[in-house]
């Protein structure tokens, strides 16, 4: 009897949700909501035990995203673009922080074509992370003459332990 163990699953190459964060632009005003979503269809993949063929069914079950700035936030839900804002953070201070997605899946086996059994147990595929700059934003009085120069203050400077944001105090861990 040909069985998948929770260590066979974990040695299989199973993608990385895709992760998206905050507009796409990599920048966005301090105190405005930093969308979170995640794109992650089941995936199978196909192998070989005991020279029998056996596909495994890869499926997100649920989505653990670190901002960067100490906030966590645990759901099941892969979230949606903006306009929605049902998994959202802020960040509280100007500086870079790197979104990280890591996604928990769960598996399923068929030998041979046959019924699909479940795996004992969950992976956790972490994806690659999203650099974010939070813009502190103040305003001022311009000439309404003069066009803007846009080199004049760059919406994202340069990284460097100088432009990193700080950590916030009041950090919390969210399941949604």
């Amino acid at each position: 009897m040909i069985t998948v163990t929770r260590e066979d699953f974990a040695k299989l190459p199973v993608k990385p949700a895709v992760a998206h964060a905050g507009p796409s632009d990599g920048w966005l005003p301090a105190g405005m909501p930093n969308v979170l979503h995640a794109e992650s269809e089941p995936q199978v993949l196909d192998t070989t035990l005991l020279d029998t063929p056996v596909s495994v069914r890869a499926t997100a079950q649920s989505y653990h995203w670190e901002l960067g700035d100490g906030n966590t936030i645990d759901t099941e839900n892969p979230g949606k673009p903006y306009p929605s804002e049902e998994i959202s953070s802020t960040y509280a201070y100007e500086g870079w922080y790197d979104v990280t997605l890591t996604t928990t899946f769960t598996g399923e086996f068929s030998v041979n074509g046959g019924e699909w059994q479940p795996i004992d147990g969950t992976i956790e595929v972490e994806s690659e992370p999203i650099a974010i700059y939070s813009k502190s934003l103040e305003s001022r009085l311009v000439d309404g003459d003069k066009a803007p120069d846009e080199n004049e203050d760059p919406w994202k400077p340069e990284r460097s332990p100088a432009t990193d944001g700080p950590q916030d105090p009041e950090a919390t861990h969210r399941k949604l």
